[in-house]
């Protein structure tokens, strides 16, 4: 006895003990943390940020030619004869060299371009920032599908077992002939295989979650609650004048656009005069020769004056004028096709929402009446005019219509998300700004 209770009490503890680490290991999750988390961790977003540095650095690069450059160095060497130059400059213990842009109308140009290359990168980061969202939002509505589904498959799977269950016995008493029992043996195996796919959907949805949020894949489980109200189908001409508005494609072909025509005029103005501020310092030695060779010797010496240019006969310089003309007209030229682009999708994108929201609605009436069919089978059998076999048939049929009205709700579901990144409001809706 003593024994007994012994074992008894380690079952309970080693009991106890699994379903302790079930609970600490599964981890609800809400819709809301798992995208903030995505635009934290995610390497989508790490990405566009080392972008949009890179191109600050670029734009600060065009406009420091305006600040002052200086190196420090020196051209130790020695001279035999008369002191010749080292890299086009004297052999001097020390110097010191400044330059700057005053005045050059072709950098002012390119400094535009960078500017606008800057704004481009931004306007991507900001729809790469929205292309997370929406995979965030897609993957977790799909994920709660699946484990919502996958309930409702287990409880088709004991459907399908007792169905298979009464079949033999009508079989064994003569009723049903042995091709009942395959009938139901196959929609047995159906809704196992159904199982099996849906738990192998789990396992990839949860592990695509994880890795966008950065959370652990295992024991990820979802919060149906927590998943946002989608809104209301607009009207077509709100929704498309929402889209061209707000769509970062076209802000980013307008911007890339406005970068070329500034390189273009930048390549043209280069043919303009130019002002450069320029100093040298220099601190010379006697063992260059210097005193044997000019008629007197200053250790201490520096120049400062301003470099002007006066371009002309640069026919290099005219073709490549000429071809940032051509890649300014290609660029306007494809902000324009952006444009139409983002219009037509946007209205495909308002006809499938259309024919998804009619196609769930034939699922829920589908759905509606095979519930109806339960409740009639119910009272049919009550008054013998059903059997167990028919019961079960009418709940399986169901089931699947549930599934099915699963399944068009997820469709309808991530074609209104879609919908909202055209017009801009996804953020807003995912979390609730």
């Amino acid at each position: 006895m003593r024994l007994r209770r012994v074992s008894r009490v380690l079952l309970s503890s080693l009991l106890f003990g699994v379903v302790l680490v079930s609970a600490m290991r599964a981890e609800e999750v809400t819709f809301r943390r798992a995208v903030e988390l995505a635009l934290k961790n995610s390497t989508t977003m790490a990405i566009a940020d080392a972008d949009q540095r890179r191109a600050q650095q670029g734009y600060l690069e065009t406009r420091n030619q305006f600040l002052p450059q200086m190196v420090l160095g020196s051209g130790l060497g020695y001279s035999h004869g008369f002191p010749l130059s080292l890299e086009n400059a004297a052999p001097s213990i020390l110097n010191l060299n400044t330059r700057q842009f005053l005045i050059n109308a072709a950098q002012r140009e390119f400094m535009k371009a960078a500017k606008s290359e800057l704004a481009a990168m931004n306007k991507l980061g900001e729809d790469r920032r929205a292309q997370v969202i929406l995979e965030t939002a897609m993957v977790y509505a799909e994920l709660d599908k699946v484990l919502d589904s996958l309930k409702t498959l287990k409880q088709q799977e004991a459907s399908a077992q007792r169905v298979e269950a009464v079949s033999r016995e009508r079989l064994q008493a003569g009723v049903d002939p042995e091709l009942e029992v395959t009938r139901a043996r196959l929609g047995a195996a159906r809704v196992r295989m159904a199982v099996e796919k849906a738990q192998g959907d789990a396992e990839l949805l949860r592990t695509r979650l994880a890795q966008l949020t950065g959370l652990q894949a295992e024991g990820i489980e979802t919060v149906s609650e927590s998943i946002p109200r989608l809104p209301g189908i607009e009207d077509r001409q709100a929704l498309l004048a929402k889209a061209l508005e707000n769509s970062p494609s076209i802000k980013i072909a307008a911007e890339q656009a406005a970068a070329q025509a500034a390189r273009a005029k930048g390549e043209r103005k280069a043919m303009y005069p130019s002002v450069d501020f320029a100093s040298q310092y220099a601190l010379l030695a006697r063992y260059n020769n210097y005193d044997r060779f000019f008629a007197s010797f200053e250790r201490h010496n520096a120049t400062v004056g301003v470099v002007i240019r006066f371009p002309f006969l640069d026919f290099a310089q005219k073709a490549r004028a000429e071809a940032a003309q051509a890649e300014s007209t290609k660029a306007s030229k494809e902000a324009e096709a952006v444009k139409h682009k983002v219009a037509t999708d946007s209205l495909k994108l308002q006809q499938a929402v259309r024919q998804l929201a009619a196609a769930k609605e034939v699922a829920r009436l589908e759905y509606q009446i095979a519930s109806a069919d339960v409740q009639a089978v119910q009272a049919r059998l009550e008054a013998g005019a059903a059997n167990v076999r028919d019961q079960e048939n009418a709940r399986l049929l169901e089931q699947i219509r549930y599934a099915a009205l699963l399944d068009a709700t997820l469709e309808l579901d991530k074609a209104q998300m879609q919908l909202l990144r055209a017009t801009g409001e996804l953020e807003k809706w995912a979390l609730g700004q």
